[in-house]
């Protein structure tokens, strides 16, 4: 890739509030500021070196000050103009140098203005960190607030791209976007970015992006019942997460259906997992597989484990003692809302459930990662006594 002209650095701000590039560069007094390692007087090369002519420059520059002013995720008096330059280059044709990341264990390829908005995505990501809590972040005096202050130029920035021709600047500019509306000052910035995000949804056919806005979407509190119909029954799925759809019956059902079958929820979407962690990034605003944040919501959802007893059955032959937290723990707990007397009349729906469990070999595997999920509840941590106990109650 080639410069533009004889200055490595467009003149020619981004707008929506950003300062000229260049002006920045000048007109700050980089030697005053620190970053991880002293003084922030290097600072202005790498950023220069963004725009370099070579993606090798481009990658170790974006390296050099993701250790610098953003190590280990923290914050530095540098980090704030670091970030702004960064914000006001993203439109320069440079930024579409192909990029390869300047660490090892990062084996993607794709453009820097992607890798930039996925940087500016953390640095936001940490200026929120405690922001509503009032919890100490650890950052230098002054740098969080610095970086807070200018969060809105930076989301004009960032928003731009949420539309781009490049599937992968698009997913990184969702994330900082994302990141960046946790700021309570740009909260009415939330509206138009979803009417920005449902023209994407309309147009997109990629189901792994759709469902990411779906959930980024929802997580907002917008409306999401529109999409309890759609064709894809992933993005339905996503759709009924949302906060908004809780007393939502269509989407209890949409849910619980989905749930019926948890092989078909594991094959919509790439997931990483035990085996294969780096198989792709982790879908957005949930913790864990999507099955498993499904089946979260089902139980918080429904009153009455009559209506989870088919999903519960279905589960059991993806449950063992390592996936107790996710998925049978909790599915125990609702079967017992109360706990368990020793001596007490099982329900028809408590005995199929624990009946499938005990026939499951692999739960029972080094009961000390099971156990407390049976004494909260009452009931004995031994698979030998939950068959007495079964036997008993025929």
């Amino acid at each position: 890739m080639t410069t533009q002209d004889k200055n490595p650095i467009d003149s020619q701000a981004a707008g929506g509030g950003l300062p000229d590039p260049l002006s920045l560069i000048e007109d700050t007094d980089w030697a005053g500021l620190e970053h991880a390692y002293g003084p922030a007087e290097d600072t202005p090369v790498r950023l220069i070196q963004l725009l370099a002519e070579e993606p090798e420059d481009q990658a170790e520059a974006l390296g050099v000050l993701d250790m610098s002013v953003l190590h280990q995720e923290s914050l530095y008096s540098a980090t704030a103009p670091a970030a702004l330059f960064i914000a006001a280059i993203l439109h320069d044709p440079r930024t579409l140098a192909q990029h390869e990341s300047y660490f090892p264990w990062d084996d993607r390829s794709r453009t820097l203005r992607a890798a930039l908005l996925e940087w500016l995505g953390r640095v936001a990501d940490s200026a929120a960190y405690g922001e509503r809590t009032g919890a100490d972040d650890g950052n230098d005096p002054g740098a969080t607030d610095a970086v807070r202050a200018v969060r809105g130029p930076i989301y004009n920035a960032v928003s731009a791209h949420l539309l781009a021709p490049d599937p992968a600047v698009r997913e990184a500019a969702l994330g900082a976007t994302t990141a960046l509306l946790q700021a309570p000052d740009l909260a009415g910035q939330i509206v138009t970015t979803t009417r920005v995000l449902q023209r994407l949804l309309a147009e997109s056919t990629d189901r792994r992006e759709r469902a990411a806005t779906v959930l980024t979407i929802g997580s907002w509190g917008e409306d999401t019942t529109a999409l309890l119909t759609d064709p894809d029954p992933a993005i339905r799925a996503c759709a009924a997460l949302a906060p908004g759809c809780f007393d939502n019956g269509q989407a209890v059902q949409v849910i619980l259906h989905a749930l019926l079958d948890p092989a078909n929820v594991d094959s919509w979407l790439p997931e990483p997992t035990a085996v294969d962690p780096w198989i792709t990034d982790p879908l957005p605003q949930i913790e864990g597989r999507l099955r498993h944040a499904l089946l979260a919501a089902a139980i918080e959802r429904t009153n009455d484990f009559e209506e989870l007893l088919a999903v519960a059955l279905a589960c059991v032959p993806f449950c063992s003692n390592l996936t107790i937290g996710d998925d049978w723990g909790p599915l125990l707990a609702a079967a017992f809302p109360s706990g368990y007397s020793p001596g007490a009349e099982l329900t028809p729906a408590q005995h199929r459930f624990l009946s499938a469990l005990a026939d499951r070999d692999v739960c029972w595997r080094y009961t000390n990662l099971i156990a407390s999920w049976f004494q909260d509840i009452g009931l004995p941590a031994d698979r030998d006594a939950i068959k007495a106990l079964l036997e008993a109650a025929r």
